[in-house]
């Protein structure tokens, strides 16, 4: 294909790619809000909301893995299509149920983890896919645009969940979903996946690796990885630690602060808000010269903000000063997450092979997923157990302390050889200009 029309065929990818991302997630969390609170309407019960949150991340964590398998060894695109298609009949048949007998617990929980699977299927496939669809000189402002549907999906699916719920009957409201779903469908079916593909071609009849095999040589090219495996315990830390913010923040600020429950969904929508727009600079400027280097930085920021969550328990301020205080704590934050995240998923796009993309990619949603919840029930149980000011203060310390030593200098220069010794200062200073 002429350099020309390739170019023109990956604009076209960078919006069906986006739009196609922002009916997903949009979809996803506007059902989440929805079916969450038709949970507790209908039982009343904190368990089984919280059953329906296990049925979202358990079939992610599991699936991953084998996800990745084939994602590397199958069709790209047939996966992703056959991915959202499954999502749409799963959505048809919770809507089938809800029209015919009316919606039951075991009905919500299954479709919730269907879609959970279609969702990892679709996530890694397309993570995979980037650099077959986007070139190079664009994955940033890809990945930004990716960056920004998921900003847009946390500002407005609370309000459209909020509308939606309150207007229109459930089945209205899955038949919304399920043409949202289907038009997702259509814009993928259009789509290239192997425009810049750089993978091996297998002959025909050639057998494939069997799918132990291939796992095992996914770890074995990851061990190999220095900067790249320095990146995924980075991530799995943070995962991990990030616990503290997710559960101290509501805890402090609701029972703690006695925060209204209008200024407290200001403040997370500041977050939302910090990451939009962290996400529109990316996607306009020039791409990051030293990603691991601004991405450090992120992180020591991200550290700093954590500790400074617990400051009013420490320190008395007027309730005003408390709600601006929290308000630009959380501006901070969003646009902290993207700093770290932008710059780290160009540089792992771009460092690892297509033939391996699957499953490096899925062994980094299998790890998250796994200790994020992990880190949610251990920092549940030290927030009753010891001061909540002190828990922020060491969890952000120590993450702080972690990237440190993972991401020292040596690091750095090896993920950025041109830094070099003599120009380190020098690159510093260029890195985020």
């Amino acid at each position: 294909m002429e350099e020309g029309l390739k170019l023109k065929k990956a604009t076209y990818h960078l919006w069906t790619f986006t739009v196609s991302k922002l009916i997903a997630t949009f979809g996803a969390q506007v059902y989440s809000f929805a079916i969450s609170f038709y949970i507790l309407q209908l039982t009343g019960s904190a368990t089984s909301f919280a059953t329906n949150l296990i049925c979202n991340i358990l079939p992610r964590t599991l699936a991953a893995p084998f996800v990745g398998y084939l994602a590397d060894n199958y069709s790209r695109k047939m996966i992703a299509i056959t991915s959202q298609i499954g999502a749409t009949i799963a959505i048809g048949g919770l809507l089938t149920i809800s029209l015919t007998s009316g919606l039951s617990l075991i009905a919500i929980y299954t479709t919730t983890c269907v879609l959970s699977l279609m969702s990892t299927f679709s996530g890694v496939t397309f993570t995979s896919s980037i650099t077959g669809l986007i070139d190079k000189a664009r994955i940033q402002k890809a990945m930004s645009l990716n960056q920004m549907s998921i900003s847009f999906a946390a500002i407005g699916s609370p309000a459209v969940g909020g509308l939606l719920y309150g207007a229109v009957s459930m089945p209205v409201f899955l038949i919304i979903y399920m043409i949202a779903s289907i038009f997702a469908v259509f814009l993928e079916s259009t789509m290239d996946f192997k425009l810049f593909a750089n993978r091996k071609e297998k002959n025909e009849g050639e057998q494939k690796e069997p799918m132990w095999q291939s796992m095992k040589a996914g770890i074995g090219y990851l061990k190999k990885q220095q900067v790249v495996m320095i990146i995924i315990w980075i991530a799995l830390l943070i995962n991990f630690l990030f616990g503290a913010y997710e559960v101290g923040y509501s805890y402090i600020l609701i029972e703690k602060m006695k925060m209204p429950s209008q200024h407290f969904g200001f403040t997370q929508g500041a977050f939302a808000i910090g990451m939009l727009l962290l996400s529109i600079y990316f996607s306009v400027r020039k791409e990051v010269k030293y990603p691991l280097l601004v991405s450090k930085r992120g992180i020591l920021a991200m550290g700093t903000f954590i500790a400074a969550i617990g400051l009013p328990l420490i320190i008395t301020m007027p309730y005003y000063l408390v709600f601006v205080y929290y308000v630009l704590i959380m501006l901070g934050f969003g646009a902290m997450v993207i700093i770290v995240n932008t710059p780290i998923q160009v540089m792992m796009q771009k460092q690892v092979d297509d033939d391996y993309k699957g499953r490096v990619f899925s062994i980094l949603e299998t790890m998250a997923t796994a200790l994020m919840p992990l880190g949610m029930v251990i920092y549940g149980f030290l927030y009753d157990v010891f001061s909540a000011q002190w828990i922020l203060l060491f969890s952000g310390s120590l993450l702080i302390g972690i990237v440190l030593i993972l991401a020292r200098p040596s690091i750095i220069r090896k993920a950025h050889p041109q830094l070099g010794e003599s120009n380190s200062v020098k690159g510093e200073a260029e890195a985020t200009s």
